[in-house]
C-alpha cells in the first residue's frame, strides 16, 4: 500500500513543433491540444494572470488590514518566495512540459499520493482565484457603471453573505469572524464575467491567448500612467510610520508585514498559470522558463510601484474596499480623467487573470484524468477547437456559482494557501529529483538549486504557518473531501498501478 502511495510517474521527453511534432494532435493521431504558444504568448499570460487582483483588489485590503505601508515590503518577502519556486518551476517546467504544472512535477518526483494532495490544491487554487477576480471585476464595474449614470440593484451585484472584517467589528456592526447576511440575492456581474470568460476559453487557446495579449498591452499602460502621474502628488506622510504599530496578532507591525505578504502572494499565481499551457507550446523546453522568470520579474517591480503610490496618496486604512485603486484617485480632482480610464483597465485586467485561471484548471483536471486519477470526462478534447471543452464547462459553473455566493474576503485568503503549498511542494521535488535522477537533460537548471529549492520550501512553509486557523480549517476540510475523491476514485483507477 505505501509503495503504491509513492510510486512516480515516468518521464519521457516531450516533442515540440521545431522536433517534428505536428501542430494539432501527436503523433498517434490522437486528438490533442495545439502547439501554437511562443515565449511572448507565455509572458503574456503570465502578465496577464499577475496584474490584476493583486493591484486592483487584494493589495488594498492587504494594507488597509495587515501590512499599512509596509505593503511594500510584503512585495518584497512574497517576491522573494515567488522568486524562490518561479526558478524551480522554470527547469520543471523545461524538463517536464506537461499541462499539470506542479502535479505533474510531483507525480514525477514525490509520488502518487503527495501528487493528489498538490492537484486538490491547485483546484482549490484556481477556482478560488477565478472566483475572487470575478468579485473584484464585479466591484469595479458596477463603480464605472454608477459614474456614466447606470445603476444596478445592490441585490444584484453583492453576495448574500458577507465576512465580518476588524473594521466592521470595531464599528460594533458585526463580530469579528463571523458571517453575517447582506440582504442581496446574488453578484450578478460576477457570475456573467465568469460565463462570457468561460465561453473564450471553450474556443480556442489562440483566440484567448490573442485576446489576452491585447487587453494586458491596454492595462499595463494605464497602470504606468497611474505611477508616473500618481507619483506627483504622493504625499510622504502617509509613509510615516512606514510600519505601523502593532495592534495585537497580524494587525500592523512585522506580524501584520509578513501577515500581508502571504495574502499578496494570491497576486502571483500568475506564473504557475503559465506552466499549465506548456502542451500548447511550440518549442517549451526553451520558451518556458522566459515565460515564467520573465513575467514574474516585470509584475513584481509593477507592484512594488503601485503599492507605494496607493499608500502615498492616501492613508492606508482608507484602501479596504473593493475598488482600492479608484478610491485612492477619488482623493484628486486633477486626476478625474485617470479615474475613467483606471476603472476600465481594473475591468479589462480583472477579465484577463479570470481567463488565464479558467484556462489553466481544466488542463490540470486534464493532466490527472489522462493519468487515470479522475474520469475520463475530464480528458476530453473537443474536435474542433482542442480544448478540454468539458472541463472548461464545468470550472466555469463552479466558479460562477462561488463568485455569486461568496464574498472576496474569504476567497482571496484561501487561494494564497493552496498555493503556497504548491509552490513549496515544487522547490522540494526539483531538489529530489535532481538527487534520484541526476542524468536526465535539463535545458534550464536552477542556480545553487539546493539553497534555491530550501530557501523556497521555507519562504512558503513560513508564509503558510502565520495564515489564521480558519484557512486551516478550511484547507483541511478540502484535503479531507479530495482523500475521500482519491479513495473513491483516483487509487483504483491509477494508470501507473495498472501498468
Amino acid at each position: 500500500m505505501w509503495k503504491n502511495l509513492l510510486a512516480t510517474r515516468p518521464i519521457s521527453p516531450t516533442g515540440h513543433v521545431d522536433a517534428g511534432e505536428p501542430v494539432e494532435g501527436s503523433l498517434e493521431g490522437e486528438v490533442t491540444f495545439k502547439r501554437v504558444l511562443t515565449a511572448k504568448h507565455l509572458v503574456m499570460l503570465g502578465l496577464g494572470a499577475v496584474i490584476g487582483a493583486g493591484i486592483f483588489v487584494i493589495t488594498g485590503t492587504a494594507a488597509a488590514n495587515h501590512a499599512g505601508p509596509a505593503i511594500m515590503l510584503s512585495f518584497v518577502v512574497a517576491g522573494f518566495a515567488c522568486a524562490m519556486a518561479a526558478l524551480c518551476y522554470a527547469e520543471f517546467a523545461a524538463m517536464i512540459p506537461a499541462s499539470g504544472s506542479a502535479y505533474s512535477y510531483t507525480y514525477a518526483t514525490l509520488g502518487e499520493a503527495l501528487a493528489w494532495f498538490v492537484g486538490w490544491s491547485l483546484v482549490l487554487e484556481y477556482l478560488f482565484a477565478a472566483s475572487t477576480v470575478a468579485v473584484g471585476w464585479s466591484g469595479y464595474t458596477v463603480s464605472f457603471l454608477d459614474s456614466v449614470g447606470l445603476h444596478l440593484p445592490v441585490a444584484l451585484t453583492q453576495a448574500p453573505i458577507n465576512f465580518c472584517t476588524h473594521e466592521a467589528a470595531q464599528a460594533g456592526t458585526c463580530e469579528f469572524g463571523r458571517f453575517v447576511l447582506t440582504g442581496a440575492l446574488f453578484n450578478l456581474p460576477a457570475v456573467l464575467v465568469v460565463g462570457a470568460v468561460g465561453a473564450l476559453c471553450y474556443i480556442g487557446i489562440t483566440q484567448s491567448s490573442t485576446a489576452n495579449a491585447i487587453i494586458v498591452t491596454l492595462k499595463v499602460a494605464v497602470i504606468l500612467l497611474l505611477i508616473l502621474f500618481g507619483a506627483q502628488y504622493v504625499n510622504p506622510e502617509n509613509w510615516v510610520p512606514f510600519i505601523p504599530e502593532n495592534q495585537g496578532g497580524d494587525r500592523f507591525g512585522w506580524a501584520g508585514m509578513l501577515r500581508g505578504a502571504s495574502i499578496v502572494f494570491f497576486a502571483y499565481i500568475g506564473f504557475d498559470a503559465v506552466s499549465t499551457a506548456a502542451q500548447e507550446v511550440k518549442n517549451p523546453q526553451r520558451d518556458m522558463p522566459i515565460g515564467i522568470l520573465g513575467s514574474l520579474v516585470l509584475c513584481t517591480l509593477i507592484y512594488i510601484g503601485v503599492s507605494a503610490v496607493l499608500t502615498g496618496l492616501v492613508p492606508y486604512s482608507t484602501l479596504a474596499t473593493a475598488k482600492p485603486v479608484v478610491t485612492a484617485i477619488e482623493n484628486f480632482p486633477a486626476l478625474g480623467w485617470l479615474k475613467v480610464a483606471v476603472e476600465l483597465a481594473a475591468i479589462a485586467g480583472l477579465t484577463t487573470v479570470i481567463l488565464v485561471m479558467l484556462m489553466g484548471q481544466p488542463r490540470i483536471f486534464y493532466a490527472m484524468s489522462k493519468d487515470g486519477l479522475l474520469p475520463r470526462f475530464f480528458s476530453a478534447v473537443h474536435t474542433r477547437f482542442r480544448t478540454p471543452h468539458k472541463g472548461t464547462v464545468l470550472v466555469a459553473l463552479v466558479a460562477a456559482l462561488m463568485a455569486a455566493l461568496l464574498p472576496i474576503q474569504l476567497l482571496g485568503d484561501v487561494v494564497s494557501m493552496g498555493t503556497l503549498v504548491a509552490f513549496a511542494t515544487v522547490c522540494l521535488g526539483v531538489m529530489v529529483l535532481r538527487r534520484t535522477r541526476p542524468e536526465l537533460h535539463r535545458p534550464f537548471r536552477a542556480p545553487a538549486v539546493y539553497l534555491v529549492g530550501t530557501l523556497g520550501v521555507l519562504a512558503c512553509l513560513g508564509l503558510v504557518a502565520i495564515m489564521p486557523l480558519f484557512n486551516w480549517i478550511v484547507l483541511l476540510c478540502w484535503t479531507l473531501l479530495g482523500l475521500c475523491v482519491y479513495i473513491g476514485y483516483g487509487y483504483r483507477h491509477s494508470k501507473l498501478r495498472q501498468r
